[in-house]
């Protein structure tokens, strides 16, 4: 009976790997479309990180233009091909991506350690084909106002690029402990000391916060800035960020509080022993032979 439990829902689902086989893509294509939510997964119950149903793997097989059509969806490009995709150069790409009007789905780091990021090439036909974009692809200037963003710095991709990644770890989570370590991975952790000051919730938080999607050696300089890239640091989002945790923290407690170690009791006195009618010791009676040998060497000797 137990062997039945166990490998049932083995056989209505398959690990990413596997899906991807079958589904005829690429691993990386696989996880972006599951990033993307176009492919439903579930958790393993095994412990093993998450699983594609069967029935999922059939519906998206049985679909129109497949593969092509899943790889279409999920095809990503870089700056100099996503320039040539909607005809502008790569500074003018470079320059719309900074302001947010396109925006990252995925980075990875090259062999400098500079970070490149990718662009989903359905989305940047979309913003080709919009009238309204016309003016940012085809006149010489920027507008004014846009101008002077750039002038002062700014920068959106990695934020954008956040918000992406947060919406889709917020969709895997499956209870709202899991909502809010998803929420707590792009705090730093004096933001969440002062948001979650009990200890033990923060030790649950941390159970379920999920570290950056590309990482190398803990401490190495490709961690490090994995880890800057995935915590934010621009005012508005970091109180964004702590007004939701807030709100899911309220709800996780109210469903479920953190786990707490249990205090062990300690035992009762022999006193109290005593008089609950416990079982008192009983003396031990010397041995036949040794009372004998007592009795012979002194007379006088009693039984004890």
């Amino acid at each position: 009976m137990s062997g039945d439990t166990i490998t049932k829902p083995h056989l209505l689902s398959c690990t990413p790997s596997r899906a991807a086989r079958e589904l005829g893509v690429k691993r990386g294509e696989l996880d972006l479309a599951i990033h993307l939510g176009l492919i439903r997964t579930v958790p393993d119950e095994g412990g093993g990180g998450r699983r594609v149903p069967r029935s999922e793997i059939d519906r998206v097989s049985s679909g129109r233009g497949f593969p092509e059509s899943l790889v279409d969806r999920v095809r990503v490009v870089g700056t100099t091909e996503g320039a040539d995709l909607i005809d502008v150069s790569p500074g003018r790409f470079t320059r719309l991506a900074r302001l947010g009007l396109v925006v990252p789905v995925k980075w990875y780091l090259n062999r400098y350690r500079a970070v490149v990021w990718l662009y989903l090439a359905e989305e940047l036909k979309q913003f080709a084909a919009d009238e309204k974009n016309g003016p940012l692809l085809n006149d010489r200037r920027m507008p004014e106002g846009l101008r002077g963003m750039l002038d002062a710095g700014v920068d959106l991709r990695p934020r954008n690029w956040r918000g992406r990644h947060r919406g889709f770890l917020l969709r895997l989570a499956e209870h709202p402990w899991e909502s809010a370590g998803a929420l707590a991975a792009f705090l730093e952790p004096v933001q969440i000391a002062e948001l979650v000051p009990d200890p033990y919730e923060r030790s649950h938080i941390n159970r379920f916060r999920p570290g950056p999607p590309a990482s190398g050696t803990p401490g190495s300089p490709s961690a490090l800035i994995a880890e800057r890239l995935m915590t934010a640091d621009d005012p508005d989002e970091i109180s964004l960020l702590r007004a939701e945790l807030t709100a899911v923290l309220q709800e996780a407690r109210e469903r479920r509080p953190a786990p707490r170690p249990t205090a062990k009791r300690a035992p009762a006195p022999a006193h109290h022993a005593r008089h609950l009618g416990a079982p008192q010791p009983v003396e031990p009676e010397p041995p036949r032979g040794l009372l004998s040998w007592l009795r012979r060497k002194s007379p006088r000797a009693t039984t004890p």
